[in-house]
């Protein structure tokens, strides 16, 4: 099994400004003149983690973080103004032109892979390959799934905690219930909300429980922007339209690309992946028996740098 290449640390950081008031945070590591490759995170509002650079050959790849907008070491943390599908997408294309890039891999997990697969619609003549993890559709019956009714009655205990910030009488429609408090002007309020709305997603993310990953969801700068800008996008649908990813689906046809999915995944199920697979039959889709949501459990990392090397040999010709 595959376990992550080693640590590296960046050879450039920038700042890029973009609709006032937002400014991206972006890195670069690896080798410049390799292969463009783009992490997209998660969330939206996750933020990039360090251990993201290691899913690449760092002699072979250029490894591009960008904290989206509001998230991560992107500035004003967890803004809400001006964050839309739309605006990140548009940021992907701003990025790819201050890097001087003609065309990049996509690596993008969970909310991660509803990006990179709006934007691969959007600029299929721009992607060179698509290496997605834990399908997430932004469907409503998604949403109500994790934060309603389905992931509630697996994990019972933890949904408790989850429930806590809200009254009895606000609890038939928890994402509204919860965007209250988050756009509090209550700062305590708000950490309170963002913190077991943060947790929750993090006790449910692996399939075995894993204390280093709920530790990073309880942070309180990565709770606050997850919880504010994941509530505001889903408060919105995501600004998509129904059905979007999966009517699109034909402009993919001809980008090499690999799904990868837990079959335990809790926070996005894996029928997620199995219906953009249908609308999508020339993806690699591959169900990982042994693993639930998060990037960062064994069998996942595995197939992910599989997938990488795989989707880069078949888009080479393209990339000369």
């Amino acid at each position: 099994m595959l376990s992550l290449y080693p640590e590296i640390e960046p050879y450039a950081r920038h700042r890029l400004a973009v609709d006032h008031p937002h400014e991206l945070y972006l890195e670069e590591s690896g080798n410049p003149d390799g292969i463009p490759v783009i992490v997209i995170h998660g969330g939206p509002g996750g933020g990039c983690e360090d251990y993201h650079r290691r899913f690449f050959d760092a002699e072979r790849f250029r490894i591009i973080l960008l904290d989206q907008r509001g998230a991560g070491r992107s500035t004003p943390l967890a803004e809400l103004q001006g964050n839309s599908t739309d605006k990140l997408v548009q940021d992907l294309e701003a990025v790819r032109h201050f890097l001087g890039i003609d065309q990049w891999l996509l690596f993008g997990g969970s909310w991660g892979s509803t990006l990179s697969l709006v934007y691969a619609q959007a600029h299929p003549d721009r992607v060179l390959g698509l290496v997605l993890r834990g399908i997430f559709l932004c469907r409503q019956e998604d949403i109500h799934w994790f934060y309603q009714d389905g992931a509630s009655r697996v994990f019972p205990d933890y949904w408790q905690d989850f429930l806590l910030p809200i009254p009895e009488a606000e609890r038939q429609d928890l994402v509204s219930a919860y965007y209250r408090r988050l756009t509090s002007t209550n700062d305590l309020e708000q950490i309170q909300a963002a913190k077991a709305w943060s947790v929750w997603e993090g006790r449910c993310a692996t399939l075995h429980p894993n204390p280093s990953v709920v530790d990073h969801f309880a942070h309180p700068h990565v709770a606050i922007a997850l919880a504010r800008i994941e509530c505001h996008y889903f408060m919105n649908h995501a600004f998509l339209a129904p059905g979007q990813i999966l009517r699109n689906a034909a402009r993919l046809k001809n980008i090499p690309a690999v799904i990868v999915h837990g079959r335990y995944d809790m926070v996005c199920p894996l029928d997620n992946a199995f219906a953009l697979s249908e609308a999508w039959p020339e993806a690699d889709f591959q169900i990982i028996r042994n693993a639930g949501h998060s990037a960062s459990e064994p069998a996942i990392i595995d197939a992910l740098i599989r997938g990488v090397e795989d989707v880069a040999a078949r888009s080479l010709p393209s990339a000369g």
